[in-house]
């Protein structure tokens, strides 16, 4: 793995030397965009809005719009804005990581410290694990700001980028009732049926079924074969009532 970043965590007067890793990577399947008429790729080009000519890297600069100006921003002025976020990622607080609602998990990062046996990375992780809590701290990551998480995984301390709280948006928009009314025995029933269905959490349980199905699909068309389609099976109840529908449910799992 290539680290993405390298700076320091702190926490208090301690300062521990460490790399970012993406912790994450992409299962889907890399589909190129073709000319339908001959299946040439197509490429996307860096035109000038102007000159219609393509402009090469090298010469791409960022710009904001300001008074129908642009002003030209430059990696220099990046860290200069917080030139400490830029080289350090600095827990600010502790909280309970059970507090953070799954909504602001963004991406998340491996770190590893400078020298294997590092004292001071143990030990925040040690610490971490018992106490139940997670480093919130803010850094900067490719000229974005950005709201994250100190939690361990095992034996690494891992950053999880959370979204802020304004790029969350409000529920008031959305058209759901306040007041339906449900009965104590539909209530009773849907709580078994949680628990009937509960079990601990293991993820390595769930593949990316999907892009397996379509891969066979390519590999089959690669061969002149036409593709099976499955055909949906919906689910049906011998009752619109809710309860029956719950009682059936308990029913039809007990049965599996």
């Amino acid at each position: 793995m290539r680290s993405i970043w390298k700076g320091s965590l702190g926490f208090g007067l301690v300062s521990i030397p460490v790399k970012l890793y993406s912790a994450v990577q992409t299962s889907t399947i890399d589909l190129d965009m073709l000319d339908a008429r001959d299946h040439e790729r197509i490429r996307y080009q860096r035109v000038n809005e102007k000159t219609h000519k393509e402009v090469p890297y090298d010469k791409i600069v960022k710009g904001y719009k300001l008074n129908d100006d642009y002003i030209i921003v430059e990696e220099a002025d990046f860290e200069a804005a917080a030139p400490e976020k830029s080289k350090v990622i600095e827990i600010e607080s502790f909280v309970d990581i059970a507090d953070v609602n799954p909504m602001f998990y963004e991406t998340s990062y491996y770190t590893e410290p400078d020298t294997k046996n590092n004292k001071a990375y143990a030990l925040l992780l040690q610490a971490l694990k018992k106490s139940g809590k997670a480093g919130l701290a803010r850094f900067v990551l490719r000229s974005t700001e950005s709201l994250c998480i100190v939690h361990p995984v095992d034996n690494v301390l891992v950053i999880t980028r959370i979204r802020f709280g304004q790029e969350i948006r409000g529920t008031e928009d959305l058209n759901i009732a306040d007041d339906v009314s449900i009965s104590k025995k539909e209530l009773d029933v849907g709580l078994a049926l949680i628990k009937q269905y509960a079990e601990d959490f293991d993820v390595s349980k769930f593949k990316d079924e999907y892009n397996d199905e379509l891969l066979k699909i390519i590999k089959a068309k690669s061969k002149g074969k036409r593709a099976t389609i499955k055909k949906l099976k919906p689910h049906t109840t011998k009752s619109n009532d809710l309860y029956d529908q719950l009682m059936e449910s308990l029913k039809s799992k007990k049965g599996a």
